[in-house]
């Protein structure tokens, strides 16, 4: 487990530990974005390994968190009809809607399957052409590369029985919106390291010089992260606005080209609501015109379906890193992972899920 275990050496740890603990002088609140980092952290104990002036906040880089409760609502009315094979992720299953969820809209009859790739459902499309095969296309940069691959492949082969539900969220916008609200608390950010292996870290420089923060690419083990809050914190005492790439391994400043241009042709920028959080201008990706028959949205006439979030859930202020899990007045009592009040609980990159897995409550 050679590539594993280097990323988790007991040794390396103290010493990045140590590190960090002669280099702070003052408190600093950092944010990491994705939720698999935050699941690292909480998992191996990483904020407790940090001096007391460093506090590590959870951002909204959950995909699953943050897809709208308007939108599960429009996947379980198209998950219901009778003429639709509804696939997805299996980690979209038990997020909560207004009412029930995907996997109990399965229990009584829908035809919902969990796949491993939205080219599984375009498969499904062409072996069942007597049925409608929608995907529910849920996630940041990472996931839009093999989603806009499905669209594109299912126009090829000309398939008029495919579509996609489409809920892309796009992580530059997101940022922008915590620095520039002000109740924001974030001084520096741990950036998420596989969106930036598709994407590349260019996307970043802009909001480095305008909101003069500190930016460190990093991956998601253990000594990835130890290794980013040092290159943060060391940036932020010596007054350095600049963005540092820390995931060297996997991420290029350009990204993976290849995909990023189809990816263009096949998605356009678009506002977005976020779970929680409520409209970020320009946050998301959905189908250029020239692919609308693609929209399952549109096809099934479920654009006008809304819904209001839970008065209780606090899931917004902890995306946004104004609380922590714990501080939800449901947390592990109303809200369990066996039944969530809100989607951070249930998500496999849930900080709450992270919280209430690992004893933090």
């Amino acid at each position: 487990m050679k590539f594993i275990d280097e990323y988790r050496s007991e040794a390396d740890t103290r010493k990045f530990v140590q590190a960090i603990q002669k280099t702070v002088t003052r408190p600093w609140t950092l944010m990491e974005i994705c939720g698999g980092q935050t699941h690292t952290i909480i998992k191996f104990g990483i904020d407790r390994l940090l001096p007391e002036e460093i506090t590590l906040v959870h951002g909204p880089g959950c995909p699953v968190c943050v897809t709208p409760l308007e939108l599960i609502d429009k996947a379980l009315a198209i998950a219901r009809r009778p003429e639709v094979i509804f696939t997805s992720f299996g980690d979209m299953l038990r997020v909560p809607g207004s009412e029930t969820d995907l996997l109990s809209v399965k229990a009584q009859g829908g035809d919902v399957r969990m796949v491993y790739s939205p080219l599984d459902a375009v498969k499904l499309a062409q072996k069942h052409p007597d049925r409608e095969v929608v995907f529910f296309a849920v996630g940041f940069e990472t996931t839009a590369p093999a989603n806009a691959m499905a669209v594109w492949q299912a126009r090829q082969m000309g398939l008029k029985n495919f579509s996609i539900l489409c809920s892309h969220v796009l992580v530059p916008p997101a940022m922008e919106a915590i620095l520039g609200s002000p109740h924001n608390l974030v001084q520096g950010f741990l950036a998420a390291g596989h969106v930036c292996a598709v994407m590349g870290y260019w996307e970043y420089e802009p909001i480095v010089e305008k909101y003069r923060v500190p930016i460190v690419v990093t991956g998601f083990e253990p000594l990835d992260l130890l290794q980013g809050i040092y290159m943060t914190v060391k940036a932020l005492e010596e007054g350095r606005a600049e963005l540092e790439n820390q995931y060297v391994r996997a991420v290029t400043r350009e990204g993976n080209v290849p995909a990023q241009k189809l990816v263009k042709q096949v998605f356009q920028v678009c506002d977005r609501q976020w779970r929680g959080i409520g409209l970020i201008p320009n946050s998301g990706y959905c189908l250029r015109p020239e692919f609308a028959e693609f929209d399952a949205a549109q096809r099934f006439e479920v654009t006008g379906i809304t819904a209001e979030e839970s008065p209780v859930c606090i899931a917004g202020e902890i995306m946004q890193g104004l609380k922590k899990p714990h501080q939800c007045p449901v947390f592990g009592t109303e809200c369990t992972p066996e039944h969530p009040v809100g989607a951070p609980m249930v998500s496999a990159e849930g900080a709450c899920a992270a919280y209430y897995q690992y004893g933090r409550k």
